[in-house]
């Protein structure tokens, strides 16, 4: 049964992850996680909780690895190793406008696992030279780019272009697709100029609501660098469902266990 929906999700190029237990008494033993199913069992309720939500933390960023958890999946005692192997290939994260602010986010965004490509219409910008983290640059108008690229729940859409030619039909565009994360630079004001247009052109308030702008956390950041770790951070937080407060301030756990249904 799991190797069967293994193949069929690998020939689907649907997202899975196999965590495989090392340790007796259930040495062998396979939990097959999707992003909303899980089928197998490692030999306890709460195993199987903490080892889906590792396997889809890994699946996000298509890492590949080991993890150790307690008998029942507490975060102590480590006894029970777990071989977590993620089926899926690289998330992307589409980088729009080729300016300082983006050099230092494909930086980081590689650093996350992801698949960066820069994106901008001005060929004296989008140079290798300019953003040699980038695994891709392209020179092409934002919103044709986006309409053709593939886009999926992983994928992380920001907009630094700070430009309302580009912003606007880029932006809704990115509100047609499934992206997970879709972030756009400027001030407040800007982005009330930019709300206001994209509500003339048809946009409505429920799809207005997943743009995150200003985009990152509120961290205090001034330079490149610091931007780039606030909405990396901002990325990371979203996907697991998370504020972004301090963690001595908050009274979650401080690793998710996400539900899931064993089958």
């Amino acid at each position: 049964m799991i190797f069967d929906r293994l193949a069929r999700a690998l020939r689907d190029d649907v997202p899975v992850a196999l965590v495989t237990r090392l340790d007796p008494p259930h040495a062998g033993a396979k939990l097959l996680v999707f992003e909303d199913e899980t089928i197998g069992d490692l030999g306890t309720p709460g195993l199987n909780v903490a080892a889906a939500g590792e396997a889809r933390a890994k699946l996000a960023v298509g890492e590949t690895g080991m993890r150790s958890f307690g008998f029942d999946g507490e975060p102590i005692g480590l006894d029970v190793r777990l071989f977590i192997a993620s089926y899926a290939p690289k998330p992307n994260m589409y980088v729009f406008g080729a300016i300082d602010f983006s050099r230092a986010m494909a930086r980081i965004g590689k650093y996350l696992g992801y698949r960066v490509t820069v994106i901008d219409a001005r060929p004296v910008f989008a140079t290798k030279q300019r953003i040699p983290d980038a695994d891709e640059i392209v020179v092409a108008w934002p919103d044709d780019f986006l309409a053709k690229a593939p886009v999926d729940k992983r994928t992380a859409i920001i907009v630094l272009t700070h430009d309302v030619k580009f912003d606007i039909p880029l932006l809704q565009v990115a509100l047609r697709t499934d992206a997970g994360y879709i972030g756009a630079m400027g001030s407040r004001r800007t982005h009330a100029n930019r709300v206001e247009a994209l509500r003339e052109a048809g946009v409505t308030d429920a799809e207005l609501a997943r743009i995150s702008a200003p985009i990152g956390l509120d961290l205090g950041a001034r330079t490149p660098e610091e931007t780039a770790i606030s909405i990396a951070a901002e990325i990371v937080a979203l996907r697991e469902g998370r504020r972004g407060g301090r963690l001595s301030e908050g009274s979650l756990p401080v690793h998710n266990e996400r539900a899931t249904a064993a089958s």
